[in-house]
């Protein structure tokens, strides 16, 4: 049945009567020197002119999701019961822009974080990438996806496990103990033969190492097909960015090294690919999701598919997921231009070089296009995080 608008109305300024605006606010933790300022919504420019209604809906669907794919910050009681308020808009039905907007006023306090050392945020891009690769191996498909090791577990910020580096975000569990997981270079020379891992093959090491760093994608199949891939762990040895270390080695100006120079690079020398992939000792394994429909974004760490220019990817040990966060940025449009990006965003994903309270990672988007738009973006941004009140 059709619910009437007044009807509506009346639900929502009842919903809202249950978090006056005089509720307490006090500032999100943060790591040691950095800071956040206190804003109201009438500081951020733009904020008026924004979708709140699509902010909102992501925002909700997440609380109505089931445990993150990556464990991140517990939630905070005062987030979950932000939560119960938009489960019950959404029950109440369809939530419009002004309604939006007004919910996340009156439930959030808004804070400009400043990192350590510096007044602005950092962000960069990623996407959903897509390769060709066959569910078999052959000469043209040679280099495997492994699904994740039944003998990996990841470590989380409660767990102490004598001996064993804490730079390691994963291990192996054996009858002695927890042992480090093989790196990328024993895995790559045999480590994992034998236990069935394999779920699909892809042409070369370049386009297995571009899946990993986006942590998700799309697998062309030789009959037409797609096949959706998602982030299932990783083996816990840290993250190396080969883009710094490549502009480091060949004296290419940081602001120079974009994905696509980093990939004609990598796919123009075999050998030198293989030895500079190595350097990153991180490796992702991944699981197949047939479920996913075609049109829907890729599922990123908390468990959710992702919407471009709406999600973003955030210090999983700094936020937790489902953070609203308020952006402004200028970033390249991707044909040539610049795009100046004022609106709200929602936490829904992580990173093992997304590191810091300022720092975060834009969701671009699905296939080459965004790839490439992706790959040019390493700005500053003003990062206000909304934390519930």
């Amino acid at each position: 049945m059709k619910r009437g608008g007044a009807g509506v109305a009346l639900a929502f300024s009842a919903i809202l009567a249950l978090a006056p605006v005089t509720a307490m606010a006090s500032s999100p933790p943060l790591p040691e020197g950095a800071r956040a300022e206190a804003l109201s919504p009438a500081d951020l420019a733009g904020w008026t002119q924004d979708d709140h209604a699509r902010a909102f809906a992501i925002f909700a669907e997440g609380c109505m999701a089931d445990p993150p794919l990556r464990q991140g910050v517990p939630l905070p009681e005062r987030l979950t019961a932000v939560c119960d308020k938009a489960k019950a808009l959404v029950a109440a039905g369809n939530v419009d822009r002004e309604q939006a907007r007004t919910f996340f006023e009156q439930n959030f306090s808004f804070w400009r974080i400043r990192p350590e050392g510096g007044e602005t945020g950092f962000t960069t891009g990623y996407f959903e990438p897509e390769f060709e690769g066959s569910l078999t191996r052959s000469d043209a498909f040679p280099t495997p996806l492994y699904d994740r090791p039944k003998d990996l577990v990841t470590r989380f910020s409660e767990n102490d496990w004598p001996g064993l580096d804490k730079a390691l975000s994963a291990a192996r569990r054996t009858k002695k103990g927890f042992e480090p997981f093989p790196d990328r270079t024993e895995i790559e020379t045999g480590a994992l033969d034998g236990q069935g891992l394999e779920i699909m093959w892809l042409r070369d090491p370049v386009d297995r190492f571009v899946l990993q760093v986006q942590g998700s994608g799309r697998v062309r199949l030789p009959d037409g097909s797609v096949t959706r891939l998602s982030y299932s762990g990783r083996n816990g040895h840290p993250y190396t960015s080969l883009g710094r270390v490549l502009s480091q080695r060949e004296s290419i100006p940081p602001e120079q090294m974009t994905m696509d120079r980093l990939i004609a690079r990598l796919k123009a020398d075999a050998g030198f690919a293989r030895d500079l992939i190595r350097l990153n000792k991180s490796f992702v394994f991944f699981a197949r999701r047939g479920d996913l429909p075609a049109e829907s974004g890729p599922i990123g760490g908390a468990g959710l598919p992702l919407t471009p220019m709406r999600s973003i990817a955030v210090d999983r040990t700094a936020w937790p997921y489902g953070v609203p966060v308020w952006i402004d940025a200028t970033i390249p449009d991707g044909v040539g231009g610049d795009e100046h990006l004022a609106r709200l965003m929602i936490a829904q994903d992580t990173g093992s070089a997304i590191l810091g309270p300022a720092r975060m990672d834009l969701f671009v988007g699905s296939g080459a296009a965004a790839g490439h738009r992706a790959g040019l973006i390493r700005h500053p941004v003003a990062f206000t995080v909304l934390w519930p009140r």
